[in-house]
């Protein structure tokens, strides 16, 4: 990573990049003069996710359009959203950190109204999405799961979903220490935090493209939320399962009592096979979450790198204590 002062850059912007080549272009033209009306030295890092498309030649051409300001980190593969996040904590250099969809849903307007209430000594401010242009499905989905993931995680965040967030660099700093495999970075960062706060923000219908979150990976986002900050799931299961056994025998008592009183009966026959597959259903739930944990702990244990960089382009130049910081281009090694 770059040496530099802490009081280098201002502002750094983390904008994560998948299959994006249609609307980059009016990302470009919003971004970078919402940031230069600021009046504070930033920086935009685009993490190139494994893109299958020609965004990565686009921030190539973006990178040397403005060298002062832009640096690349191009993946050799698709990672995850949260990866990208983490590749750009990792090479930022900002006293506050914000991240940004590449979809333009969040405004890079607002951007500033982030920064603003930085400057009052908040050291992590999450985002709530005004009047969300999503389908309903989407919206009550998020809300439910937002309230589920709150009770059993306690990490209090109205909407989880919205990636444009500041952070100070403390809290980035303490991320990049962080080694876990699977996790959910605003999450992260709120349990950090010493003073977090939330504020609304703009919300626009997708400039170009479609979601790269299907039904299938929002689950797989939320068990990893769940999963990684919360051990709540396996000690209530383990509670449902003392119930069930202390409920089964009982039924099992009763039945014998009923069978020695008054002989052998058939027509309860269809409620024990419902029982018993409400059982089965309950157990083999149990070794899901069970193999959820399990297969977590493997993950971790392989110490395999998370993400791969393939390069980093970055002809920026910031001082520091009277040097350049050099431009960087990985040797394609694990950022750890």
């Amino acid at each position: 990573m770059n040496t530099v002062s802490p009081s280098a850059i201002a502002l750094s912007v983390v904008v994560p990049v998948y299959n994006e080549q249609d609307g980059l272009g009016a990302l470009f033209a919003r971004l970078y003069p919402a940031l230069d009306a600021l009046g504070e030295r930033y920086e935009i890092l685009f993490v190139n996710d494994g893109s299958r498309d020609r965004s990565a030649a686009l921030l190539a051409e973006q990178q040397r359009a403005r060298p002062d300001v832009t640096r690349v980190i191009l993946f050799n593969g698709n990672y995850g959203q949260h990866m990208a996040i983490l590749a750009g904590f990792e090479h930022c250099r900002g006293r506050v950190v914000v991240t940004l969809d590449a979809d333009l849903q969040n405004p890079p307007e607002e951007i500033g109204r982030l920064v603003a209430k930085m400057a009052e000594g908040y050291d992590y401010v999450g985002t709530i999405r005004r009047k969300r242009q999503d389908s309903w499905f989407r919206r009550h989905a998020s809300r439910w799961m937002n309230l589920l993931r709150e009770k059993i995680t306690h990490v209090r965040m109205t909407d989880q979903g919205c990636m444009l967030r500041a952070y100070g660099r403390d809290v980035v700093d303490t991320i990049n220490r962080c080694s876990e495999v699977n996790t959910f970075v605003p999450a992260l960062a709120y349990t950090f935090s010493l003073r977090p706060t939330e504020i609304e923000v703009g919300h626009e219908e997708r400039a170009a493209g479609e979601s790269k979150y299907s039904l299938f990976k929002l689950v797989r986002l939320n068990f990893d939320l769940v999963t990684g900050f919360s051990l709540m799931p396996l000690q209530f299961m383990s509670f449902l399962g003392i119930a069930l056994a202390l409920a089964s025998g009982a039924l099992f008592v009763l039945l014998m009592i009923d069978r020695l009183l008054f002989g052998s009966q058939v027509q309860g026959v269809f409620t024990l096979f419902a029982i018993t597959f409400c059982l089965l259903g309950v157990l083999l739930f149990s070794m899901g979450l069970l193999g959820e944990y399990v297969g977590r702990i493997y993950e971790q244990v392989r110490g395999r790198p998370r993400y791969v960089v393939q390069a980093v382009l970055d002809d920026t130049e910031v001082p520091a204590a009277g040097a350049d910081a050099p431009a960087r281009a990985a040797d394609g090694a694990g950022a750890r």
